[in-house]
């Protein structure tokens, strides 16, 4: 499996690391590090960590504890390793990696942590193999990622997009795309498939509210993480002529108030027996 994070450019890393991270990844992380039941010395690896969020807040949580993070954007583990090399105690560590499997030693690890993964159901599988592979008997598997739910907003105006120029085939990408997104069933399902046991997920809602159809549009967490992961499903689908149709309906049916989407967070702790 590649991982998607492999494009980012030096410039968005530095817009994911200052933007999308406090705005939007924070309240992921928050949820997997309430569900984390790490003590003294666990040994962490966190998968697309992209740039090292929320490794330091774990290692505030326990500090003798030690992260090893995971991710193929070369630009996004620099930025980790200079935030990592300002700590004086040390006990993080960033690996650049092509994908999945890694190289690092199976059952190595007593927790496995992935915010926000992008990808397919099929990619999703992947990944929870290989933090099934890399946690010992007893591991924790902790995942928390946007479920079934989440943009229902930006997909009715997409589906109306498609009915209003008669796009037939794009209606039925967006319908799959919004069903495609793991329920709370289907993500415990999938973790199970690969041999994890004691699932149990949580889920939060939350909302992230745009001052218009250009805010919208142009806002970090839409560019680098919503339509990235809708885009998963859709495929081939050029989303230029729909996106500016939505950034004209949100200014349209939303002149005199903020557009709010939807975000349906699932944090899904599971163990290797």
């Amino acid at each position: 499996m590649q991982v998607r994070s492999e494009i980012l450019t030096p410039a968005e890393v530095a817009v994911l690391e200052t933007f999308v991270v406090p705005r939007y990844l924070s309240a992921f992380g928050a949820v997997a590090l309430d569900m984390m039941l790490v003590g003294e010395g666990a040994n962490v690896v966190h998968l697309g960590c992209r740039t090292g969020y929320p490794d330091r807040q774990l290692l505030q949580k326990v500090p003798s504890c030690h992260v090893v993070g995971v991710d193929s954007s070369v630009h996004a583990i620099e930025l980790a390793r200079n935030k990592a090399a300002t700590l004086a105690s040390g006990g993080l560590e960033y690996v650049l990696t092509e994908g999945y499997p890694t190289h690092l030693p199976p059952g190595a690890f007593s927790h496995a942590l992935t915010l926000h993964p992008i990808g397919t159901a099929y990619e999703r599988t992947q990944l929870f193999s290989e933090m099934m592979r890399l946690v010992y008997s007893e591991g924790q598997v902790l995942v928390s990622m946007p479920l079934r739910g989440s943009f229902q907003e930006l997909g009715d105006l997409l589906r109306e997009f498609a009915l209003k120029y008669d796009q037939g085939e794009f209606s039925q990408a967006v319908e799959l795309a919004m069903a495609s997104r793991p329920s709370i069933e289907t993500l415990s399902e999938e973790l199970e498939s690969v041999g994890l046991e004691d699932v149990d997920v949580e889920v939060v809602s939350t909302e992230l509210t745009f001052a218009g159809g250009r805010a919208f549009i142009e806002d970090p967490t839409t560019r680098l993480l919503i339509i990235p992961e809708l885009q998963t499903t859709l495929g081939s689908f050029d989303l230029s002529l729909p996106m500016s149709y939505v950034c004209d309906a949100v200014d349209g049916y939303f002149a005199e108030s903020d557009f709010s989407l939807s975000v349906k967070i699932g944090c899904a702790s599971a163990r290797r027996p």
